[in-house]
């Protein structure tokens, strides 16, 4: 098993072990995610940041098995979940689980409702499927719940259509944690919305994930976001989780060059230069991975062995561990101890 979770099982509310999923299509195997190990503790944020098309949401879907049920296949690993490994339950077993203990906020708050149902109708829908309630009361819940969102009880029997896009946010949340899940995926929830709005809804979070004390996997590309809300990051590339720590040490110490790629892109205030720093090439094709590390390509510190064989993910210090041969093994020279 992948070093990232060698932690104490009892502390972990998700373990994530080596788990493969690949989308079967007419011009061949898309190589989705490959060998991913993660883990989150109880009331932690985990930030899950990649490129588009890194096997974020894949991943997110996966944890859910909600996967497109013609082309997608998890194809090995484990999900453990209180200790329960969510790939050997039962569809029913599953249906129990969403919603009531996994939820998810999906990206684009505009397709997520139904426009012939009022906003209340659809929270108490989620809340009849998981608790033994009458439909007076879970009409109750659904209002207090569009109040715990910031949105007038008077407005709950509108539809869709009669909200803005952050307000429609705001419901999609509140159907999220109308029956008070143990963690909450947020898959992009502010791309669809402005600047302003993003902020708002974001404090938002950060204010019911403390009230309900739920863990939650955040997947986004924007850094910023990461540094606000955040405790943990796994940077993702071509389906691989190419370094994962704590973020204080991710980004005062960020080791793999794709990370470190990363943050030389985002542009810094404070520098009066004419060009960002870019990394160079395309992701590669999922039908056609490299060999060796997928990102030894694009990457400026490759050596011949990196096309040859996968890297292995070390511990370069404490919580921080990182997929890359060349420069895991300078870091572990200056004083890092590989575990």
């Amino acid at each position: 098993m992948d070093n990232i979770n060698k932690i104490t099982r009892n502390e972990k509310l998700l373990e994530i072990n080596n788990l493969t999923i690949q989308y079967e299509t007419d011009s061949g195997t898309v190589h989705a995610v490959e060998n991913l190990n993660l883990n989150l503790g109880y009331g932690e944020t985990l930030g899950f940041v990649g490129e588009t098309g890194a096997g974020k949401t894949t991943t997110a879907l996966g944890i859910l098995r909600l996967l497109p049920a013609a082309v997608g296949e998890i194809k090995s690993g484990q999900i453990m979940f209180e200790g329960e490994d969510l790939l050997k339950k039962s569809e029913a077993e599953m249906r129990a689980v969403r919603g009531a203990k996994i939820a998810m906020i999906f990206q684009d708050p505009m397709t997520s409702l139904n426009p012939v149902m009022t906003v209340d109708q659809q929270i108490a829908e989620m809340i009849k499927l998981h608790k033994k309630v009458s439909d007076s009361e879970a009409s109750k819940l659904a209002g207090d719940m569009l109040e715990l969102v910031g949105i007038r009880r008077e407005r709950m029997h509108d539809y869709p259509h009669q909200f803005s896009g952050g307000m429609k946010q705001r419901v999609v949340i509140a159907i999220a944690l109308a029956c008070d899940p143990m963690m909450l995926i947020a898959d992009e929830p502010t791309t669809a919305l402005d600047v302003t709005i993003q902020a708002q809804v974001l404090e938002l979070m950060k204010k019911l994930k403390d009230t309900f004390d739920t863990s939650m996997i955040l997947i986004t590309h924007d850094l910023g976001i990461v540094a606000d809300i955040c405790d943990k990051v796994a940077i993702m590339y071509a389906g691989r989780v190419v370094e994962y720590a704590g973020k204080r040490e991710l980004f005062t110490s960020p080791t793999h060059p794709y990370t470190i790629g990363l943050f030389n892109s985002v542009p810094d205030i404070d520098d009066d230069i004419e060009r960002l720093n870019v990394i160079p090439g395309l992701m590669p094709d999922p039908m056609d991975l490299p060999t060796g590390c997928t990102f030894h390509p694009r990457c400026v510190h490759a050596i011949p062995e990196c096309a040859e064989r996968k890297p292995e993910t070390v511990e370069t210090s404490p919580g921080h561990f990182v997929a890359c041969s060349v420069l895991a093994a300078k870091k572990l020279e200056m004083g890092g101890d590989e575990r």
